[in-house]
């Protein structure tokens, strides 16, 4: 129900009650030799009905009662008196107002039964997204957490003791934890970033190759039992991006694809560009800078697609752990820099995801020219 239209005074709302009924009152007098009283009455009947989806119970009262008044001073015979004469105008007139009432009554309680039930819905789906992130939060955080603190623990029990190659395996898991860990807290302060719109991208010319091998060097230890291809043209422009925005887009998407895919399954990364014709460099002259991560994983189920990129959504098949924001960060990262990212599954089987951003590009040979 939209409630924007409500006023937000009692004055206002009687004076809206006042003047809806005496607006109708003052046309159905050009036509009330025209029509029965009873067609006014029912016209009165729906005015009140509508008022009372949008105003408090005692204003909704207040219209039915000015409407019934009306009714009978100007549309009942006789005429301009609330005197009535007949029995059947008298018991008409009454079960109007009652009617009027009881209408005007209900439709009130159920707007306000409406209203609460959406506030016990929102609440409930609120709690529910918290202890979903919890719930997460406490497998996430705590297991590098446990790791980081036990490498330590071990480290100074056997001081002098343990082998330098027990010890480099342990700084190398309390690394990758400590790298995990950071992660998940990068993911948290993001979304709180784009919560509160205070994400501002910061343009600067972006070689998209160093950009795309750097992503993978940082996730290296996370991708020891992938196949991971990177295709491109041998030739790529800069493209005017936000490196760090764009950075931890691809970050996501191919951690997220080595989350839920097997060992053994191929990630493939594509550059590409789309110029809209061969036009040297000019700022004003946008191209398409592409972007497209694929897998041969399970994929997504049909129904699940849509709501990928929700806050905290997690697939069924989503392993243990996992906060549920890193797609909806891309999303949030890709729309910030006016760019669309798409899902879909491959005819193959694997999900494929592609993110398109509208770029200005600059060409090696004319980076002198650049001020």
């Amino acid at each position: 129900m939209n409630t924007s239209l409500k006023p937000t005074s009692h004055k206002k709302q009687y004076l809206v009650s006042w003047l809806t009924i005496s607006i109708i009152a003052a046309l159905g007098l050009l036509t009330r030799d025209l029509f029965d009283y009873k067609v006014l009455g029912y016209v009165l009947l729906v005015a009140v009905s509508i008022l009372a989806i949008f105003l408090d119970m005692w204003p909704v009262l207040f219209a039915a009662l000015y409407s019934a008044l009306i009714l009978d001073f100007l549309f009942i015979q006789p005429y301009y008196t609330l005197h009535i004469n007949s029995t059947e105008d008298f018991l008409l007139l009454l079960l109007f107002f009652v009617i009027a009432l009881v209408n005007a009554v209900l439709t009130f309680k159920i707007r306000k039964a409406e209203q609460l039930a959406r506030v016990r819905e929102a609440k409930i789906s609120t709690m529910k997204l918290y202890n979903t992130l919890l719930d997460s939060l406490s497998h996430e955080l705590r297991t590098p957490i446990a790791t980081i603190m036990g490498g330590i623990g071990m480290l100074q029990e056997q001081t002098g003791k343990i082998s330098e190659e027990n010890k480099n395996k342990l700084l190398f898991e309390m690394d990758k934890a400590s790298m995990r860990l950071n992660h998940q807290v990068e993911n948290l302060l993001n979304m709180s970033r784009l919560e509160s719109g205070y994400i501002q991208p910061h343009y600067d010319w972006c070689d998209m190759s160093e950009l795309v091998y750097n992503v993978l060097d940082s996730l290296k230890d996370d991708l020891p039992f992938h196949r991971v291809q990177v295709k491109k043209n041998d030739y790529l422009p800069l493209f005017k991006l936000d490196y760090g925005l764009t950075e931890q887009i691809l970050y996501n998407l191919v951690y997220n694809a080595s989350l839920y895919t097997p060992k053994g399954a191929a990630i493939q990364i594509a550059i590409e560009y789309m110029p809209e014709a061969d036009f040297e460099y000019h700022p004003q002259n946008p191209m398409t800078c592409q972007l497209t991560i694929a897998d041969d994983g399970p994929g997504f189920q049909p129904d699940e697609i849509e709501h990928a990129f929700d806050k905290f959504y997690r697939p069924q098949n989503a392993k243990t752990g996992g906060t549920g924001l890193g797609l909806s960060i891309v999303r949030g990262f890709t729309e910030a820099q006016n760019g669309t990212i798409t899902l879909q599954n491959a005819e193959a089987g694997g999900a494929v995801f592609t993110v398109q951003f509208p770029a200005a590009v600059m060409h090696l040979k004319d980076i002198s020219h650049e001020s």
